[in-house]
């Protein structure tokens, strides 16, 4: 019986936190029918995570292809995975993130079982004593997949599997325009959903990423909203014409008024109230993006130097 090839893709940007990433893929409990290969693509200048790569091929039990795809755009080592790729499955990690014990043998699973072109996974937020309380008793950094009308139709790449045979993925890339602003993946996943492709979920398939300093802070997570929203309303822009743009524009604006109200009514308890004040930057995006406005970059070099 030939075995599941599932390549897993690593796109790493100067992160020492990339070796706790490869270590866990190591440690993965690998069904007897999976092999595995795992691509990391540094998207550095200079190949500066060449050698803690070459540093782990030691240790790490499965075969490790190291691809230099310059610069600052997280979309070019998207797309260098995608070129590398070789298996009949695609898994994307962050490197930031460590996978769980069975969290391909989840992926491949769901796949198996429903036959869809794309599964997603969850992402566990672990947060740091600084990080404050409403934000830890809220979890507002975990990530997991939205449901519209019982169905997926985006997704994200911080824990999904790819069905690389796939129809709807067929020359698929990911847009470079969007590599420093963020909001690739997303538009990935919404045209390979309009293209008949399938998103399912494995909930026990999970990875855990812990939030930095700079991330723990209403304004991070204030400025991430808002570019979602933007790039949910250029979206919404590219597929309607003048009268639903019209309409989306007014529900948007609505939608961002009545959250900054909830917010101020809530204004004592501070998980409720961030939450609203949070979707209500949201929406305001989703007005800015359909008013043609491209999206805040927010990644790359930009992170690199606000840290």
């Amino acid at each position: 019986m030939s075995r599941i090839r599932v390549d897993i893709g690593v796109c790493t940007y100067r992160r020492p936190e990339l070796e706790q990433t490869l270590r866990s893929l190591g440690h993965l409990a690998v069904p007897d029918d999976v092999q595995i290969r795992i691509i990391v693509a540094d998207n550095d200048d200079t190949p500066s995570a060449k050698a803690r790569v070459d540093a782990l091929r030691g240790s790490v039990q499965h075969e490790i292809i190291y691809v230099h795809c310059p610069s600052s755009n997280i979309s070019i080592a998207r797309n260098a995975c995608l070129d590398n790729a070789t298996g009949d499955f695609l898994a994307f990690i962050d490197d930031d993130e460590t996978a769980s014990g069975d969290w391909i043998a989840q992926l491949v699973q769901t796949a198996k079982a429903t036959a869809a072109d794309a599964v997603l996974g969850p992402v566990k937020a672990t947060y740091g004593t600084d990080a404050p309380s409403w934000m830890q008793r809220g979890d507002f950094h975990s990530t997991f997949p939205v449901w519209v009308g019982g169905r997926i139709i985006t997704g994200y790449t911080c824990n999904v599997l790819l069905r690389l045979a796939a129809p709807s993925l067929a020359g698929r890339r990911f847009n470079l325009a969007l590599g420093r602003s963020g909001g690739e993946d997303t538009e990935f996943f919404t045209h390979m959903h309009r293209m008949g492709g399938k998103i399912a979920y494995a909930p026990a398939a999970w990875v855990e990423e812990p939030v930095p300093a700079k991330r723990a802070a209403f304004s991070w997570l204030a400025k991430r909203k808002f570019r979602f929203g933007q790039t949910h309303g250029r979206l919404i822009d590219a597929g309607t014409g003048a009268p639903g743009k019209i309409r989306a524009l007014a529900l948007a604006a609505a939608k961002s008024g009545f959250c900054a109200l909830a917010s101020v009514i809530l204004f004592f308890s501070p998980v409720h109230r961030n939450r609203y004040a949070l979707r209500a930057s949201m929406h305001a995006g989703v007005v800015v993006g359909l008013l043609g406005v491209r999206e805040i970059e927010q990644y790359g070099a930009t992170e690199a130097r606000s840290s």
